[in-house]
């Protein structure tokens, strides 16, 4: 049992009894985040509302921009990735994430740039906007109402744009990233639709409903996912660039949630170096020193194992829409789970559905968020409040 100063409690071994106690999991709750999470569905809609009542009409006056830069750090910053692969290769403009303070040195009157901040007071979305309205870019602000960055928007009379402040910023990604899809649109580069939205949050709904507290482990894929992820260490991978967001997505929040280290990114990219991971001493390596008799299931701080986790798309895009086709997609998505077998790598594998790409991505994300929560309530730690992100803050302010 850990019981620092800084205020860590927990233990280094799950305990998966707990996962199937409802009253246990939200003592070790407080915050609520589970409860948080399940809204996901909830904030697409409550966004979309609010957005629509915002003026984003008067960002097509001045036409089509040169290039659209979405600013803003963490969860904020992951919408911009959100926008790039909703948009897709055929996007008319370049569309960049932008995760410091201030806009890239080329921005000027031609281009847009959308501050995001789930607090309102980043930095980063502040010295943004800042920048973008000293040099004549049009500005688009995404924040909570009554916040610094809303006052910022209306000073440079440009669209601010609302969202819940129910949920904290790292269970807000569809309450952050509706908006600025929704801000893209108007400006003509995707095509989200109201039925497109409509999905997406009955996706959601769907995906909490199977995740909740009271469903059992061997019928909760979050928890199960949880289970399997325990005591190893985690890579995930996406088999394209909407899936490679969902593993990023996932990423963050088993860092943040559960405090486990974690490799991510797309397979593309992976199977030019990182897959050799598979042959390491966290993977076939530790495989090859294993007693035969042992329980495979066992994990003992001495035999941490990888596990992988791949995120399929399946795509349903016409292949010229493709950065590559379909088929090389799965066939290497197929070669990488061939891979870890070989190797005694376990692989755990969540399929992307749904029709658009705004809602297959949701489907990729629901349950990782799920599951990084409940791995986190396994080892006894709170995933909400994380000592190391405010000490972080208190020691770089001092």
């Amino acid at each position: 049992m850990i019981d620092g100063t800084a205020g860590v409690s927990g233990h280094r071994h799950a305990d998966d009894q707990l996962l199937d106690d409802p009253k246990a999991l939200a003592e070790r709750d407080p915050g609520g985040m589970l409860r948080h999470t399940a809204s996901a569905g909830a904030q697409v809609r409550e966004s979309a509302a609010l957005a629509a009542e915002a003026n984003l009409s008067m960002l097509a006056d001045d036409g089509r921009p040169r290039a659209v830069v979405i600013a803003g750090i963490g969860t904020a910053g992951r919408t911009g990735d959100v926008l790039a692969t909703v948009a897709g290769p055929r996007c008319p403009v370049p569309v960049i994430a932008h995760r410091s303070a201030g806009v890239p040195g080329w921005v000027g009157a031609a281009d847009v740039v959308i501050a995001v901040s789930a607090s309102g007071r980043s930095p980063e979305a502040l010295g943004a906007a800042e920048a973008a309205h000293r040099r004549g870019a049009r500005l688009v602000a995404v924040g909570p109402a009554d916040s610094q960055l809303q006052s910022l928007a209306e000073r440079a009379r440009a669209p601010f744009i609302p969202v819940p402040r129910r949920a904290p910023a790292r269970a807000s990604l569809w309450g952050l990233t509706v908006p600025v899809l929704l801000a893209a649109r108007a400006l003509g580069l995707v095509k989200v639709n109201e039925a497109d939205l409509a999905e997406t949050a009955a996706r959601l709904d769907a995906d909490a409903d199977r995740c909740r507290p009271t469903a059992e482990s061997f019928v909760n894929p979050a928890k199960s996912l949880a289970l399997g992820l325990a005591g190893s260490i985690p890579i995930v991978w996406g088999s394209s660039p909407l899936a490679s967001v969902a593993a990023r997505r996932f990423g963050d929040t088993l860092s943040a949630n559960a405090r486990y280290p974690v490799v991510t990114g797309a397979l593309g990219e992976a199977g030019r170096g990182r897959v050799g991971l598979l042959d390491g001493v966290f993977g076939g390596l530790a495989e090859g020193e294993r007693d035969i008799f042992a329980d495979p299931e066992e994990s003992t701080p001495d035999g941490t194992r990888l596990r992988l986790v791949l995120l399929r798309d399946g795509g349903l895009n016409a292949e010229d829409d493709a950065d590559e086709p379909l088929a090389v997609e799965e066939r290497r998505a197929d070669a990488v789970q061939t891979l870890a077998e070989r190797r005694g790598v376990r692989c755990d594998v969540v399929t992307a559905e749904g029709g658009s790409a705004l809602e297959r991505l949701a489907s990729l994300v629901a349950v990782p968020d799920f599951a990084s929560i409940y791995l986190a309530l396994a080892h006894g730690l709170d995933p909400m409040a994380v000592p190391a992100i405010t000490e972080m803050k208190e020691l770089a302010n001092q």
